[in-house]
């Protein structure tokens, strides 16, 4: 890859959970009690950690992993996979005694939707797994870190001393765990699954949720909540660029006003931005009627129009989405290219089987626009 594309240091070090998936695709999910056939089969791996580094190092970085499995055929598979990606494996504690983590996963060939039983591996990591010295190399050098809120005592570990090294710290929010609370607070970026934010604000709408989040945690610098086939919705905090006595605007209505802005007939993800209604300034105070106020800026990200004999599997699509998200920041994407591009990226992940086998390589033309 070409040395001018990538950042001096692109080096990313992601904490959290590694597994093997076990995938069939069937015709139609089946009715209790019913016998059915798969119509195919693949063990791969997979993780959200797992699956967000092996797209990092896809796209050329050099991603590290922290993680832990146990010495048994699953944890065996699970390196092998990461290191033929290009994954430094070194920082991941294998267990002599116990199993590693699995999942099995059955794909919906009528309704594109796939439903998946985790297993978790045992024993689980804890801080004592990560030795000082251990942790202290694998951030040595480090551009960004990464946490999926898995081995959350593990992952504050890493978390605390990232940030002692001012090193920016990525969460993916997949849904409420134990030990969430303590991790989000200390981040610099979250990207969310659809339904995270107002479960966890118990706000009304996903844009007061977003702004409520923001109010709540003072040093993330944006929010990305996924919608799937439906794009994502971004809220990036700005300095404060507004006057005070400039007029605010009502998040829920603004995002309706973006959605009007919407272009069905293009294929291709885009980006909207609540800048194209600012006048003066860039920003605008956002208000959450109820909640609060914050000054900082709207995107609304569209997805791919994949073709339904094209869509195969949209495993692991939010840990592609991530993976690219990472790529964008240690490279400076523009806020509107960053979501063009990890939209472009979990698009292509979704025309194969399995969380990894469709994910895109940093030469693949379908990202060449984005690489030049």
């Amino acid at each position: 890859m070409s040395g001018d594309l990538l950042p001096e240091n692109s080096i990313v070090v992601g904490c959290g959970g590694v597994g093997l998936d076990l995938l069939a695709t069937v015709a139609a999910f089946p009715q209790p009690d019913q016998k059915i056939r798969s119509t195919s089969f693949k063990i791969q791996g997979g993780g959200n950690t797992g699956n967000a580094l092996t797209c990092v190092a896809r796209l050329g970085l050099k991603p590290r992993i922290i993680s832990k499995i146990a010495d048994d055929t699953q944890g065996r598979s699970i390196l092998d996979e990461l290191q033929a990606d290009g994954v430094d494996t070194s920082f991941i504690v294998v267990s002599k005694e116990g199993t590693s983590p699995f999942t099995y996963i059955i794909v919906d060939n009528q309704t594109k939707s796939r439903t998946c039983i985790y297993t978790p591996g045992f024993p689980p990591m804890k801080p004592d797994d990560l030795t000082e010295s251990s942790l202290l190399s694998a951030l040595n050098g480090t551009k960004i870190a990464y946490l999926d809120g898995r081995f959350h005592e593990t992952a504050l570990v890493v978390a605390h001393e990232a940030i002692r090294k001012n090193i920016p710290i990525l969460m993916d929010a997949e849904r409420p765990r134990e030990g969430l609370d303590d991790l989000i607070k200390v981040v610099d970026y979250v990207v969310c699954a659809a339904q995270f934010p107002q479960v966890w604000t118990e706000a009304a709408t996903v844009p007061k949720a977003l702004v409520s989040m923001l109010l709540r945690l003072p040093k993330v610098k944006f929010v990305i909540v996924t919608l799937g086939k439906d794009g994502c919705i971004m809220l990036e905090r700005t300095a404060n660029e507004v006057p005070s006595t400039e007029e605010e605007m009502d998040v829920d209505k603004l995002l309706e006003s973006l959605e009007t802005k919407k272009n069905a007939s293009i294929n291709i993800p885009t980006c909207i931005s609540s800048v194209i209604f600012m006048k003066a300034s860039l920003a605008t105070n956002l208000r959450a009627d109820g909640i609060g106020t914050i000054c900082g800026k709207l995107y609304i990200g569209t997805a791919e129009n994949i073709p339904p004999h094209e869509l195969i599997d949209t495993t692991g699509a939010g840990d592609a989405f991530v993976g690219a998200v990472l790529y964008a920041i240690c490279t400076n994407f523009a806020t509107e290219k960053m979501l063009c591009f990890a939209a472009n990226v979990a698009a292509a992940k979704c025309r194969a089987l399995g969380a990894r086998s469709g994910l895109p390589r940093y030469n693949d033309q379908r990202l060449a626009s984005f690489m030049e």
